[in-house]
């Protein structure tokens, strides 16, 4: 059974950073494709970041210089380093594994918050 576990979120102020991580176990994480994604109240989810198997990397322009997406496969994670948060970061954070179907996290509270 895959399951995929979030943590790292909280209070932050503007400006201010934090770093998620995903740990990712019962498969092979090293062929999984990550992501994180991102739900605000009252609007729908959206991809905030990816990273392929092999490390190719993608961003949502909202958050382009900003955040990082990373993954070390010797500890089946995948992280999130996000640096000058705003208050319009505020949602909660997704983990998503791709393989032979998508596996999901149960997300963790980012606050932005002066």
């Amino acid at each position: 059974q895959v399951q995929l576990v979030e943590s790292g979120g909280g209070l932050v102020q503007p400006g201010g950073s934090l770093r998620l991580s995903c740990a990712v176990s019962g498969s092979i994480f090293r062929a999984y494709n990550m992501a994180w994604y991102r739900q605000a109240p009252g609007k729908q989810r959206e991809l905030v970041a990816s990273i392929t198997y092999d490390r190719r990397t993608n961003y949502a322009d909202s958050v382009k210089g900003r955040f990082t997406i990373s993954r070390d496969n010797a500890k089946n994670t995948v992280y999130l380093q996000m640096n000058s948060l705003k208050p319009e970061d505020t949602a909660v954070y997704y983990c998503k594994g791709v393989y032979d179907r998508d596996y999901w996290g149960q997300g963790t509270q980012v606050t932005v918050s002066s």
